[in-house]
């Protein structure tokens, strides 16, 4: 499939998932805006997929509403305008519920849900304008089953699920698609942190936390690949119709199935 010039702007881009995805699209024909918290890291992101012309860094807390208002408008300035947004940005908080902080329990809720919320809503003002547009938000397993230690990380994922469900139904008439997509356990600096905290709160080993709590449920004890998603993302990205929104594709080797 291929985005023949289509502009994508990637949230949580410089590495992981995001990155990925950002590679993916320039390699379809695709051009980026790398929005990150940390500018240094997305510029060189940028750098590695191409020139001024494919892919850009942009600075961006997604919590912030000028911030990715600003964002948002550099990538337009840049390139024209927004076709694809990528809800990537997201971090994770383990704690049993008792001894969750408040401030994690916002924090985390900010990135992942506001930042969903205020990306959507900057970007869709230029999608309904032209009238295409594909709204995709990285959700997660989670997003349909629930993990001990991970309250908000769960709460946030479902809510993904509502928001991109409702802009499927309010962006259909502009020609905007919505859709989420759920990995699984993703060898990415996100999980490689969550191992020992999950091994100290359970009080088991770390080979038993991959083994057993990440990867007991998959038919073949597998890792998803970053690959694997940003695949999916531009199936998602390239799809032509409204026949595919308001859906979570589920990429998990077999963890969860609908």
């Amino acid at each position: 499939m291929k985005l023949d010039g289509k502009v994508a702007l990637v949230t949580g881009a410089a590495s992981g998932i995001g990155h990925a995805i950002a590679k993916r699209y320039v390699a379809a024909g695709g051009r980026v805006a790398i929005a990150d918290l940390n500018l240094d890291a997305a510029t060189a992101a940028a750098k590695e997929l191409g020139d001024a012309k494919t892919a850009i860094a942009v600075a961006m807390d997604v919590a912030n509403e000028d911030q990715v208002n600003a964002g948002v408008e550099k990538t337009v300035q840049a390139f024209g305008t927004v076709d694809i947004l990528v809800s990537n940005a997201g971090i994770q908080i383990v704690h049993p519920i008792e001894d969750f902080p408040y401030a994690d329990w916002k924090k985390l809720m900010a990135i992942h849900l506001d930042g969903a919320f205020l990306t959507t809503k900057a970007c869709v003002k230029h999608m309904y304008k032209q009238g295409s547009g594909a709204l995709i938000y990285m959700g997660s397993v989670h997003s349909h089953e629930a993990s001990p230690l991970k309250s908000a990380y769960v709460a946030a994922k479902h809510g993904i699920l509502g928001l991109a469900r409702t802009m499927a139904k309010e962006g259909a008439k502009h020609g905007v698609r919505a859709n989420v997509i759920c990995p699984g356990f993703v060898r990415t600096p996100l999980v490689d942190k969550q191992i020992p905290e999950q091994a100290k709160e359970l009080g088991i080993t770390e080979e038993r936390v991959i083994k057993e709590v990440m990867l007991g449920e998959t038919v073949d004890k597998e890792f998803t690949m970053v690959e694997d998603i940003a695949e999916v993302a531009l199936v998602l990205a390239a799809f032509k119709t409204n026949a595919l929104t308001g859906e979570s594709i589920i990429v998990s080797h077999g963890w969860h199935m609908n």
